[in-house]
């Protein structure tokens, strides 16, 4: 015969995250049967997408702002952390990874290090990583494993740490140009790099592991992959679905010169097991339309691509989920799903309801809410 507490757990289990969590504030027994931290992990976990914020945080009560596609409905997740300013940059499951500025000591408070954070929001549990310099908060671009690995990028290094020796290792990069679009997928990480003078890109991989040794960063080409990465301008790469695809997303060429101009947003999907790349998703135009394509000039999947004349779309998402932001769409986002639609090519749709940035510039990243990590 089922307990009290093993019946509540089969009803609850059946609720979202979120769901299951307000469901504490019913009574004592929920709050008591709910707060079993084996029953919690048990849950699936809540998959979002979070906003980048400024990292001047005016703030006082600082809250992380994400978006649940599978509710259609944005949330906001409070951060409780003891420092003036934070700014969250990625996250691993169940993980959130932020920039803080930490007072040194009590007796000079105007002298602030820049740290890392790593925090569980939902447990409100965090740790801080080893203090860096401000050129790497600024600069680098900072990836996360779910094993635990962290890594920062810039154009020339690295810096690596691993759960264990509480310090950052740092490597040259060695590559033949600056990396563009770092990602962390499996252990590995994956660059682009413009190995020419007219955007000739090629795509490098590197285990991290590997970083600093005689083996080093591997070029993946095939001759049977022809000119893919010549049809797309300034491509970016993203994480797609189920861990081992790799998409990459720019403006689709309408010729091979250097300044032509592209006809849409073309999605890329490369399977990282038969090293074969396919066409997973092309924009529509209407919806390519709305970011100056089409009109005046071109529109490219990257951080920082130029739109017509004066501007700009970021690209962000990760695990099959991208997402576009441009000035010339305030208060919105372009989502793009790779398996869900009636097709191949994914589901396109429009997201509003944002606020809290007036150039409609906005960033952002994956992040898998839940109990299944702590800091």
């Amino acid at each position: 015969m089922l307990s009290m507490q093993d019946a509540v757990h089969n009803i609850l289990a059946r609720l979202a995250l979120l769901e299951v969590l307000a469901c504490r504030s019913v009574c004592r027994l929920f709050r008591d049967v709910i707060s079993s931290f084996p029953f919690l992990s048990s849950l699936p976990p809540l998959r979002l997408l979070a906003l980048r914020q400024p990292r001047a945080a005016t703030d006082p009560y600082p809250c992380l702002h994400a978006f649940d596609p599978s509710l259609q409905r944005w949330l906001r997740i409070p951060l409780s952390l003891p420092f003036p300013s934070s700014s969250p940059v990625t996250a691993s499951p169940s993980l959130l990874y932020l920039w803080v500025d930490a007072v040194a000591s009590l007796s000079d408070a105007k002298n602030h290090l820049k740290y890392l954070a790593v925090c569980n929001p939902l447990t409100g549990s965090y740790r801080l990583l080893p203090p860096l310099g401000s050129a790497w908060s600024r600069h680098g671009t900072v990836l996360a494993g779910s094993d635990g690995d962290v890594l920062v990028v810039t154009d020339l290094a690295a810096l690596s740490y691993a759960p264990g020796p509480y310090r950052w290792l740092k490597f040259p990069l060695n590559l033949p140009s600056k990396p563009r679009s770092p990602i962390l997928m499996a252990g590995a990480v994956f660059v682009l790099c413009d190995v020419g003078w007219r955007s000739d890109w090629k795509l490098f991989s590197c285990n991290v592991r590997d970083l600093g040794g005689a083996s080093g960063w591997t070029a993946l080409e095939r001759l049977e992959w022809g000119g893919v990465f010549d049809i797309l301008k300034r491509p970016r790469l993203l994480a797609g679905a189920g861990g081992s695809r790799l998409l990459m997303i720019g403006g689709l060429r309408s010729s091979f010169a250097m300044d032509a101009l592209c006809s849409t947003v073309l999605i890329l999907r490369l399977d990282l097991l038969t090293m074969e790349w396919d066409e997973a998703g092309r924009m529509p135009m209407e919806m390519y339309r709305c970011f100056g394509g089409g009109i005046s000039g071109p529109v490219a999947g990257a951080a920082d691509a130029t739109v017509g004349s004066n501007n700009k779309v970021k690209v962000f998402g990760g695990g099959g989920n991208v997402w576009f932001s441009g000035k010339r769409i305030r208060g919105k986002l372009a989502m793009w799903e790779e398996d869900a639609g009636k097709n191949d090519g994914g589901l396109w749709s429009w997201v509003g309801g944002i606020s809290g940035c007036d150039e409609g510039m906005y960033r952002g990243f994956m992040f898998d809410a839940g109990f299944t990590a702590a800091p």
